[in-house]
């Protein structure tokens, strides 16, 4: 099959588009054709072995977590899928046997792999995976759109839904609408949960995006103090829930946006791991930290019955032949989309 791998740490550069075995498929498996796969910066700090992903080749590894296709085989042992079914692909695998799995808390497994770091990803034209990862779709959900869903609604349902509880009559404020994330967080704070939203983002371009999607208002930091106009926009009180995905550059601002017993998620740190926290500020308005890493598999579950209902739609930006996937990461590096960019086998 053709895919995309790596066989050295590096830049674009080394993005080898080329032949790579089969996957075969296990009793507990199944194979599927891939239709799309989308980026996700984990793909960029995998290629440049970066943020303790640095590993020892060969062998070679193709990387890629979110995608969707069609099952081209289905495992002795699998009951619920048959060739021929839509499905969306949950790229993190959990063992299923330790007492966090047990518990339904597969989120907190100690023996997770995840696809296109770990094992193998979704930059080619087949992946094996267990059945219970491969989620069925329907037929007016695009592969494109559902390509770009797990990655970036599974921390934010885990975050809004699951977690900081997120009320109808409460404000959250979402960093970086124009991320991934953002756009999802945007669409599971307002078409969900009914709540409140203010986003951040850089041009009027991507503020008037981030309002079509739901956003009810939008800073722009490069011209408005996030901190100051979240407070204005609450009447001085304060939001009561952050999603951040960006880290350390916004930290500071988006904490001090909170209101007294306030909740601060965060899923990533595309912009730096370190930030300043002062304590007392923590304890003495009573802020939570919330953080999250993807979500669990009821989550999953549950975001795509939203997708099937049309409740949620990811935004794809753009879309790039596999062989292209060079172009891709660099478009991803500079920023400039709105969205999700998608590789097509």
């Amino acid at each position: 099959m053709k895919a995309v791998y790596i066989e050295a740490h590096g830049g674009t550069e080394v993005l080898t588009y080329g032949d790579r075995p089969d996957p075969v498929c296990q009793p507990h498996q199944v194979k599927v054709q891939v239709r799309a796969a989308s980026l996700n910066r984990l793909d960029l700090y995998t290629r440049a072995g970066g943020r303790g992903l640095r590993r020892n080749f060969p062998p070679p590894l193709i990387l890629g977590g979110d995608c969707a296709g069609e099952v081209a085989e289905a495992g002795s042992q699998v009951r619920t899928l048959k060739a021929g079914d839509r499905v969306v692909i949950n790229p993190r695998l959990t063992c299923g046997q330790c007492p966090q799995c047990l518990a339904g808390r597969d989120d907190l497994c100690p023996r997770t792999q995840f696809m296109g770091s770990a094992i193998d990803g979704s930059y080619a034209e087949f992946v094996a995976v267990p059945a219970a990862n491969a989620h069925v779709i329907d037929p007016q959900v695009s592969f494109e759109e559902a390509a770009a869903l797990p990655t970036t609604f599974l921390p934010v349902w885990n975050m809004l839904v699951r977690r900081a509880q997120l009320k109808p009559w409460e404000t959250v404020l979402v960093l970086s609408a124009s991320a991934g994330v953002g756009t999802a967080a945007i669409q599971v704070a307002k078409r969900v949960l009914g709540a409140r939203v203010i986003a951040t983002t850089s041009t009027p371009e991507k503020a008037a995006r981030a309002a079509a999607l739901g956003a009810d208002a939008v800073i722009n930091y490069t011209q408005e103090d996030i901190t100051e106009k979240a407070k204005a926009l609450t009447g001085g009180a304060g939001v009561d829930v952050v999603v951040d995905h960006v880290g350390a550059d916004f930290f500071a601002k988006a904490f001090a946006a909170l209101r007294p017993g306030g909740r601060y998620a965060t899923c990533g740190a595309t912009t730096g791991l370190r930030a300043e926290l002062q304590l007392g500020l923590l304890f003495t308005r009573q802020i939570e930290i919330i953080g999250a890493f993807m979500g669990n598999k009821e989550d999953m579950r549950q975001i795509v019955a939203m997708l099937n209902r049309g409740v949620i739609k990811p935004v794809v930006d753009k879309v790039f032949p596999l062989s292209q996937a060079a172009a891709a990461h660099q478009a991803m590096e500079e920023h400039q989309f709105f969205g999700k960019l998608v590789l097509k086998p």
